[in-house]
């Protein structure tokens, strides 16, 4: 627990990290880097050249600080970075050289500001956060059964191209023994070893049931855009990754796990790429619960981009209470009309009734689907409860600002 001295240091501080937060954060990673280049091959460095990184950090440091006696709060985004950091093998040894580097970022942006006892303030918060981190990221790695860091080589079985950017690839154990199992809506870090010497790890969740004697993971190919860099890693996938391959990769870890096991109805809403642990989910309840009654949803920008539409074909032969609803944001005249499918950007209002505040609703997708869905939904009678979205990187605090 904060001791009652430094308290009213971190409170003080809400308004300062406001303001400052992603200069602190820049400084933070530009000097951690300089001293420690070896952690270049652990953190994104996609999100370090999009600032997406820098921005992450600045609303987890502001929600930290604005939410210190909020357990409720932080405790689902503490259970989502410690699963983040098990898939990429963050050690007890990082959290010292992080905090080094965090409150000397502080110092150097707030100057005369940043005063002893506001350091020692914000030294002493960071290192009971840094403890519980350390703590849960433990029990991770024991219940893996791995060391931190620790991967396993996979052989490139199949290739499948789900759509005009998504490329499937279904991996076996290059050892031939059994698979960890996961479940639905989980990912596994993988590792590229790039071209300019860097060693880049991302995660991508599982795209198939559990239970079979492979990895499945769908990669869409990330294009440049007008602001942000093409994705390193995916497009090298992309290229290099053909059958017979060697590919190397984390357990499965992470928290977004929709109840696959339970009948009771259950809502699954995504939008482009965010539609991989839905069909993991969608697939798993085919073949546990076929009666059960499910919503799918699902945005994409056309049929050309619209991945895994087989898997769902599969899903409605065999699930005679599933309702299937695709938005398409240019329709073509082949689906123009057709039952199941609307034009323009998903809306809750034009989906299938549900019993709005009893049954669980489950998305994946952008930011702003995301942030829209929840709008939606909470209009349409869904408790926030029952909402449950899978996250990376700022979106993941968005409910705390």
């Amino acid at each position: 627990m904060l001791s009652q001295e430094a308290r009213p240091y971190i409170d003080a501080s809400v308004p300062v990290l406001r303001e400052h937060g992603v200069t602190i954060t820049r400084t933070f990673y530009k000097n951690m880097f300089a001293e420690h280049p070896e952690l270049t091959n652990i953190f994104n460095m996609g999100n370090q050249a999009s600032g997406a990184q820098q921005q992450s950090l600045a609303a987890a440091v502001f929600a930290y600080a604005a939410n210190i006696d909020n357990p409720d709060a932080l405790g689902p985004v503490v259970s989502r970075i410690v699963h983040k950091h098990a898939s990429v093998g963050i050690t007890a040894e990082h959290y010292p050289i992080v905090g080094r580097h965090l409150l000397g970022a502080i110092q150097e942006t707030l100057g005369d500001a940043a005063t002893p006892d506001l350091l020692s303030a914000w030294g002493e918060a960071y290192g009971l956060l840094a403890q519980a981190f350390i703590d849960e990221e433990r029990k991770l790695y024991e219940a893996a059964g791995v060391e931190p860091g620790q991967l396993r080589d996979m052989t490139v079985a199949q290739v499948v191209e789900q759509s005009a950017n998504v490329r499937s690839f279904v991996l076996m154990p290059a050892d031939g023994q059994p698979l960890a199992d996961f479940k639905p809506g989980q990912y596994i870090s993988v590792e590229a070893n790039l071209p300019n010497g860097r060693r880049q790890l991302r995660q991508y969740s599982m795209s198939d049931a559990p239970g079979a004697p492979y990895y499945r993971i769908s990669v869409k190919r990330e294009a440049a855009g007008a602001e942000t860099p093409a994705g390193t890693v995916s497009n090298w996938l992309h290229d290099n990754l053909k059958q017979g391959s060697t590919l190397r990769i984390s357990p499965p870890f992470g928290d977004f796990t929709p109840d696959v096991t339970s009948e009771a109805p259950i809502v699954l809403l995504s939008a482009g790429i965010g539609i991989t642990p839905m069909i993991s989910a969608l697939n798993a309840i085919a073949t546990r619960h076929p009666e059960r009654h499910v919503v799918f949803a699902h945005a994409a920008r056309d049929t050309a981009h619209h991945a895994h539409q087989d898997d769902i074909a599969h899903a409605q032969a065999v699930m005679p209470n599933l309702q299937v609803v695709t938005f398409y944001e240019a329709m073509d005249a082949e689906h123009e009309g057709k039952p199941g499918y609307r034009a323009g950007l998903m809306r809750v209002d034009q989906l299938p009734a549900w019993a709005y505040a009893d049954v669980p609703v489950y998305m994946c997708g952008p930011l702003k689907f995301m942030q829209q869905q929840w709008r939606d939904l909470v209009a349409q009678g869904v408790p926030p409860t029952k909402i449950h979205q899978e996250v990376f990187g700022p979106d993941l605090l968005d409910h705390l600002r």
